[in-house]
């Protein structure tokens, strides 16, 4: 069940979210991660206190040295903060377009600091999206794409429409801001819409939700499992992370990326 998922996301120093995180789910779920770096972040539970970016440049020879030595089943990006950030990874996952992409649109941190300039979601939006197999934003963030807000599920499947229309061949639209006890995303398809909902766990230990649900989803895909399968695996395997969180932090703390979920639920010959 190995897969080799490349991430290009920020690094958290509190171990929670990004790089970090990537690498935990995909090592939970059976894969191999390598990892582009970004941007180094000061962050703990409490929020994010400074930020130092990476050259582009940088950014994009992590990336080719790893390309051409181990190779890849799969990309999956989270923090790019700035255009030119977003550019260079677009040029390195444009080269490969045979491999599946995983986008988390990292706009926000739990904290409320912002990772994502400004001026760069229309460069994202323009140069990632569509190259994505899977958009996977959280209401806040689709928000930010698709111009409007959004309020119930039924706003929710159209916005993923919207964001599918503009490039994107699949979107899994988050619902965890939405306000009610039970949790629905949004996975759309060329193919139609499906409906994921769960009861919500009374929890703040949320830290690196986002970044941990597109790295499952990345290393189911890099193993070769369908996109459905792919996304009930990373839901089942992120929900039980939360459930067991290790209570760490005074803020939103962080998962149990250790949790066990057995990896090769959903291939085809499980």
């Amino acid at each position: 069940m190995k897969g080799r998922v490349l991430v290009i996301a920020g690094s958290d120093s509190g171990g929670g979210a990004g790089i970090q995180a990537d690498i935990k789910a995909v090592t939970a779920l059976g894969g191999f991660a390598m990892t582009a770096i970004s941007a180094l972040t000061v962050q703990n539970t409490l929020g994010v206190s400074g930020i130092l970016p990476v050259p582009p440049d940088l950014v994009a020879a992590q990336m080719r040295c790893v390309l051409d030595d181990i190779g890849v089943d799969a990309f999956k990006s989270g923090m790019l903060d700035r255009g030119e950030v977003i550019r260079a990874v677009a040029a390195e996952v444009r080269a490969h377009p045979d491999v599946p992409y995983v986008l988390d649109p990292v706009m926000v941190a739990k904290g409320g600091s912002r990772l994502l300039q400004d001026d760069a979601v229309g460069t994202l939006m323009r140069d990632l999206v569509p190259l994505a197999s899977l958009l996977t934003p959280n209401l806040p963030e689709a928000e930010v794409l698709v111009g409007h807000s959004i309020r119930t599920v039924d706003d929710m499947c159209r916005a993923a429409e919207t964001l599918r229309r503009a490039g994107a061949r699949a979107v899994l639209l988050k619902g965890g801001h939405l306000d009610g006890d039970i949790l629905t995303d949004v996975l759309c398809e060329s193919s139609g819409i499906a409906l994921f909902s769960d009861t919500r766990l009374p929890t703040r230990h949320t830290h690196g939700t986002g970044c941990t649900l597109a790295s499952a989803i990345a290393a189911g895909l890099a193993q070769g499992l369908t996109l459905r399968a792919a996304v009930e695996r990373a839901r089942r395997y992120l929900r039980a992370a939360i459930a067991t969180a290790p209570g760490y932090g005074a803020g939103a703390g962080p998962l149990n990326h250790a949790v066990t979920v057995d990896p090769a639920w959903g291939a085809p010959d499980a």
